[in-house]
């Protein structure tokens, strides 16, 4: 897998739609000269949904694009037409991507699964037209809802590599040598360490038509679960893995000791995740093609002894052994793959055709009781602010005539016409009530 497309970590921002307004409208139709309200709703704003998909393999398409909008609401018409809704934003990310909230840190969706999905962002409801706020008083009402903006969203979308082995070990162990040599992968390789920034993934062809999918898992060092290395970056993609594949330098050609890099590396697994370290892990022993036989096999005994488990001595170089380290690796991860291959394929069948939302949009809730304040921003002159006053005009449009009274009205009742008087405000003072002004009158 290339370099420059192998994006396994990506921050987007999501919008949803804008509720499209409510709209004041009467009747004007031939031989009814006075006819009622018909003004129709706005439609809801369209949701933002990511889907789980086996057509992508990487974040790659968030390398550029950074902000993803689903569709406004349209307005409402006259005729009592509702507006249309807009349409949902279908993001598509790889399967066994995770889904955070960028802000809070919390994880919204595990999409380990094809054709898994989560609404990110709802779209905002539609305003309600005039034709909702005829009563016995007001019979040809000049107000109509507007919508409600939609959610945005900070994302931070996470990808853990689908491969059934994990090759891990120290750098410079032989790792991208081995996966050149045993897959399809073409790794950068080179005598010194970080030579590797990316998962290498390839694919081993067992016969038969069976296959398995191989991670070669750079920057593992001393530090990596704290970040040093870029570790955690890369540890994480073997966390789903059915095995472990973890190469140790047998011929220790860079004055280290094999059990010690062993030790190294298990710890740094433990420390970032225990379920992790739990996995099957094979160990192989690499450059053995650097040491004569007797060398050879007093090394292996050793180290067999002080690990007290079975090693495979091998030579990416030399491609000896490969084959029975294959076949040992095969044999343990088959019925596992099998098994999960099952899963994937019930997910598949259990798909829905359509993505079925019951997603309420965005709404105001009009507080029954407004709190307000009153600022006094010269002799004379006022403004009235505050959170709830925020929404009742987010709510209604205050250039409507029956908008602004029946603000007023929702703002007497909350003990308005007091507080001004507390405040001495005189007839013929100038108060604001967001882009207009008022002039007091008892």
């Amino acid at each position: 897998m290339s370099e420059n497309i192998f994006i396994d970590e990506a921050i987007i921002t999501v919008f949803g739609g804008k509720g499209g307004d409510g709209v004041v409208s009467f009747r004007r139709e031939k031989f009814v000269p006075k006819g009622g309200p018909d003004g129709g709703d706005g439609g809801d704003g369209g949701n933002v949904i990511i889907v789980s998909s086996i057509e992508k393999n990487t974040l790659t398409d968030f390398r550029y694009k950074k902000k993803f909008r689903a569709e406004n609401g349209k307005n409402g018409q006259g005729k009592k037409m509702h507006g249309k809704n807009g349409e949902n934003l279908i993001i598509k990310v790889p399967v066994g991507t995770l889904v955070y909230d960028y802000e809070t840190n919390e994880l919204i969706a595990d999409l380990k699964y094809p054709n898994q999905y989560v609404v990110v962002a709802r779209g905002g409801k539609g305003g309600r037209g005039n034709i909702h706020f005829v009563n016995s008083k007001v019979q040809a009402p000049t107000i109509a809802e507007k919508g409600v903006e939609g959610e945005t969203r900070i994302l931070k979308l996470e990808l853990k590599v689908l491969a059934d082995v994990g090759i891990i070990g120290f750098p410079n162990v032989g790792k991208s040598t081995l996966i050149s040599v045993i897959s399809n992968a073409k790794p950068k390789i080179a005598n010194y360490h970080f030579t590797t920034l990316i998962p290498n993934l390839g694919v081993v062809n067992m016969g038969d038509g069976n296959s398995f999918v191989v991670a070669d898992i750079p920057g593992l060092v001393p530090g990596a679960h704290e970040g040093v290395g870029l570790g955690d970056r890369f540890l994480k993609h073997v966390e789903r893995c059915y095995c472990l594949v973890h190469i140790v330098d047998i011929s220790e050609s860079e004055g280290r000791k094999a059990e010690d890099d062993y030790y190294v590396i298990r710890e740094e697994l433990e420390k970032f995740s225990p379920e992790l370290a739990k996995k099957l892990e094979i160990i192989a022993a690499n450059k053995a093609d650097l040491l004569d036989e007797e060398e050879l096999n007093k090394r292996i005994l050793n180290l067999e002894k002080k690990l007290n488990k079975k090693i495979i001595p091998i030579s990416a170089a030399t491609k000896m052994n490969i084959n029975k380290l294959l076949n040992e690796v095969w044999e343990n991860i088959r019925n596992m793959r099998i098994d999960r291959q099952k899963e994937i394929l019930m997910s598949l069948k259990n798909a829905p055709e359509k993505i079925k939302l019951n997603v309420k949009p965005v709404d105001i809730e009009v507080p029954k009781k407004v709190r307000f304040e009153i600022i006094k921003w010269d002799e004379g002159i006022y403004e009235i602010t505050g959170r709830d006053v925020e929404i009742l005009l987010k709510k209604y449009p205050i250039d409507q005539k029956d908008a602004r009274i029946k603000i007023l009205e929702i703002l007497e009742k909350s003990g308005l016409e007091k507080t001004l008087k507390n405040l001495g405000v005189k007839e013929g003072d100038t108060v604001y009530l967001g882009n207009f002004a008022f002039e007091y009158m008892e």
